[in-house]
């Protein structure tokens, strides 16, 4: 009876740990999962840095304070954005579940080609694709940089708020274990129904603790030194915020480049 006892305890503490883990694992990817969002919260502590930063200049906190910043990696600084707007995207003809596209950033710190996936979503594919041939990512900015975790840009306001005047379906991973892996290309949003055009590269091991519920655009193939210099662009720490985030130099997206064949 002793040692039964003894297992009973043993197998309570067990549960106890794990269940501490997961509570400690879930809360964690509440806090990711937030920071992905489109940045309510951060466009607040932008506006009282103003008031009470001293040092606020140097943070931008606009697509205007990103054009003031220099450019990174001793790129030139590329025309400004066209801000557009739109009710809805239009389907694309030639992109269907069976196409093989690809889309190629052009940055100021190198080429990014990504595969996306129609095949798992469709219309999340359609839609970048859409926007891309548009115009609307060219001259943007990434906003938000997070070593071991993402790159995040699509943002026309450059500051966590801004999409395309539409919002796309939730097509989210169906598996419960789904992973953000390192190379992975999704969509940020500020919960159900509201994916618009912001996008993030999955760059670390953070990611991990991601719920499913994002948006998989697609991988990367190649461009991986290209999100290594981004990664590496001095970051400022926003006023009221832990997140050492903020680019201190201002990497673009020149344009984006989409290529479709049939399988």
């Amino acid at each position: 009876m002793s040692d039964r006892r003894q297992r009973q305890k043993e197998q309570r503490a067990a549960k106890r740990e794990t269940e501490k883990k997961q509570a400690a694992r879930k809360e964690l990817g509440r806090r990711l999962l937030t920071a992905l969002g489109f940045g309510v919260v951060v466009v607040t502590v932008f506006a009282l840095s103003g008031v009470f930063s001293g040092d606020s200049t140097e943070l931008p906190g606009s697509y205007e304070g990103f054009r003031s910043q220099p450019t990174a990696c001793g790129a030139d600084q590329p025309p400004p954005e066209q801000i557009m707007s739109f009710e809805a995207f239009e389907p694309q003809s030639d992109v269907t579940a069976t196409s093989n596209v690809t889309a190629t950033l052009a940055t100021s710190c190198g080429e990014i080609v990504m595969e996306l996936d129609p095949a798992s979503s469709p219309e999340t594919v359609n839609s970048f694709v859409f926007l891309a041939r548009e115009g609307f990512f060219d001259g943007q900015v990434f906003h938000r940089i997070v070593e071991a975790f993402v790159i995040q840009g699509g943002d026309p306001e450059a500051n966590g708020t801004g999409g395309p005047g539409y919002a796309i379906a939730d097509e989210f991973p169906t598996s419960p274990d789904f992973v953000y892996e390192t190379g992975f290309v999704a969509m940020a949003n500020r919960g159900a129904g509201s994916t618009g055009s912001q996008f993030f590269f999955v760059i670390g091991d953070d990611a991990r603790f991601l719920t499913p519920s994002f948006n998989v655009l697609g991988k990367v193939v190649s461009g991986q030194d290209a999100l290594e210099r981004i990664a590496e662009v001095p970051k400022g720490v926003s006023p009221g915020s832990r997140e050492e985030s903020l680019p201190l130099e201002t990497v673009y997206i020149e344009s984006v480049t989409i290529d479709v064949t049939d399988s």
